[in-house]
């Protein structure tokens, strides 16, 4: 596997539409980003999509992500995803 996807930090802005809101969601992707070492915050939409912005290397964004939309009643039907400048003084993860 490339070592850039293990070693080189990265952001990337996500907004999730589909069953997001009212099962824990956001309260699972930041255990999972803490777990996985990622920073960044999420919030709910008022069209009901989750919107996302997640820093770490490429590899602990992929692990973050698919142990958050593994829920038993979340529901991913679409993720777009822009890439971002990294925030070298961000620090923590929080749910607003």
């Amino acid at each position: 596997m490339n070592e850039e996807y293990r070693t080189k930090k990265i952001r990337k802005h996500i907004v999730f539409t589909g069953h997001v809101q009212g099962v824990g969601f956001r309260f699972r992707l930041r255990s999972s980003a803490i777990r996985f070492g990622c920073t960044g915050w999420c919030h709910n939409e008022w069209d009901g999509s989750v919107v996302l912005e997640i820093q770490g290397t490429e590899k602990d964004i992929d692990d973050t992500i698919l142990a958050a939309t593994s829920g038993r009643f979340i529901g991913i039907d679409n993720m777009a995803v822009k890439s971002m400048e990294v925030n070298e003084k961000e620090y923590g993860f929080r749910v607003m």
